[in-house]
């Protein structure tokens, strides 16, 4: 099952730029460091050219992640959801435990780094996705402990 992920346009504009630097100059100079490392001699313990190799292996990896991303991306407006609801691309308001806790509701390439983020498939995520503010619902942590959750407020990103 293929998850969708809402972004705005700001942020897939940006994962575009990242994705388009890591597959040109990002590769160029990985292959370069790869070659230097190589020129130095015996491969089995040349710690350079395992790194340069590690690193290329990260670097691959986030470009599949960007490209998957943003093939599945809904980019632009929240994907709209039944009023009074918690929905993708929301700023939720809970309160856990007697503390109030705000969070985005969404992938975390949204976010300019002011609020934590929760995936709609996080446990907590899943567990608001989709309820009616005001409600009370629970989840079990990964500590196998149910916790309960009450949804105060749920508002667009903006």
């Amino acid at each position: 099952m293929t998850t969708q992920t809402w972004l705005t346009q700001e942020a897939a504009d940006r994962l575009r730029s990242e994705l388009e630097l890591l597959e040109s100059t990002g590769r160029a100079e990985i292959i370069k460091k790869i070659e230097t490392a190589r020129s130095e001699g015996d491969l089995k313990e040349n710690g350079g050219y395992h790194a340069a190799r590690e690193e290329q292996g990260k670097m691959e990896a986030r470009i599949r992640q960007l490209k998957h991303m943003l093939e599945h991306a809904h980019i632009g407006a929240p994907p709209a959801g039944e009023s009074g609801s918690v929905g993708a691309g929301m700023v939720v308001t809970v309160d856990i435990g007697g503390e109030e806790m705000r969070f985005l509701l969404g992938s975390r390439e949204i976010s300019s780094g002011d609020l934590n983020v929760y995936s709609e498939n996080s446990p907590l995520g899943a567990a608001v996705l989709g309820k009616k503010i005001g409600e009370t619902v629970s989840y079990l942590a990964p500590n196998k402990r149910e916790i309960s959750v009450a949804i105060l407020e749920a508002e667009y990103y903006a």
